[in-house]
């Protein structure tokens, strides 16, 4: 049975950092496109940042360009997401996502093979 597991959640202050971790088991990780979402309460399932199996593509939200930044290694089969300058707004349980093939429509939930359980950020004034 596949599990993504995420880990590097918690609270933060407004400007600060973080770094999510989501380690995947028995995956073929490196077939498989990785992705972050996040979901607010009382709000849909919202797209953060994917990277290609390969590693050498990454599509983040505009709303994270700049701020955040997604890397992968494949030989630990883990994906991060490097969270810089949190905002309020970026408050939500961050879940990790795996996708077979190539990034194309890896923006859609419906398309996702995997979720991880989720990790929760708070980000305080």
């Amino acid at each position: 049975q596949v599990q993504l597991v995420e880990s590097g959640g918690g609270l933060v202050q407004a400007g600060g950092s973080l770094r999510l971790s989501c380690t995947a088991s028995t995956l073929a990780f490196s077939n498989y496109g990785m992705g972050w979402f996040r979901q607010a309460p009382g709000k849909e399932r919202e797209f953060v940042s994917a990277i290609s199996a390969s590693g050498l593509t990454t599509s983040p939200a505009d709303s994270v360009k700049g701020r955040f930044t997604i890397s992968r290694d494949n030989a630990k089969k883990t994906v991060y997401l490097q969270m810089n300058s949190l905002r309020l707004e970026d408050t939500a349980v961050y879940y990790c996502a795996a996708k077979l093939g190539t990034l194309t429509y890896i923006r859609d939930p419906r398309g996702i093979n995997y979720w991880g359980q989720g990790t929760q950020v708070t980000v305080s004034s």
